[in-house]
């Protein structure tokens, strides 16, 4: 789908506040606020936009323990294992990926046991062949990119 710069504008704002109403979006994007009803209606259709959510600060909330595991997986059975994983209820992230590898998945936990208990489960999955564990001590950056990155 060739995007708008309409819709380029709209996404940036929506992106960086997703609570804002149409007349502000429109009066940001410098739009009737008909227009941003009409391309944010086209957006989800396409979708384009997937959801409208709330960002956590989540150490606030008591999810301390942040962790990268890479996860080799037997032929033929990743995406199997992936959906597995990607049912648990701290997992937020699962990526196929090359390399070493074939999944990295990110997930938060409010403790190192429950994480330890995630982990040791995860090892007796069939077709899990190995994982490495990484802690992840500092987030620098996590961010949704706007318009202007693409």
């Amino acid at each position: 789908m060739q995007l708008e710069e309409k819709d380029r504008k709209i996404l940036d704002i929506l992106v960086d506040n997703s609570r804002l109403s149409m007349r502000q979006i429109a009066k940001k994007a410098n739009v009737s606020a008909a227009t941003v009803m009409h391309h944010i209606k086209k957006l989800e259709q396409e979708g384009l936009i997937k959801k409208y959510t709330a960002k956590l600060d989540y150490e606030k909330v008591g999810y301390d323990v942040e962790v990268m595991i890479e996860i080799r997986i037997s032929k033929g059975k990743l995406f199997e294992v992936e959906r597995k994983i990607a049912s648990h209820p701290n997992v937020f992230a699962v990526y196929d990926v090359t390399g070493a590898f074939d999944s990295v998945v990110l997930a938060r936990f409010p403790t190192r046991r429950q994480m330890d208990n995630f982990l040791k489960k995860l090892q007796t999955y069939e077709f899990v062949e190995r994982t490495e564990t990484k802690l992840i001590l500092n987030t620098i950056k996590e961010e949704n990119i706007g318009m202007g990155g693409l």
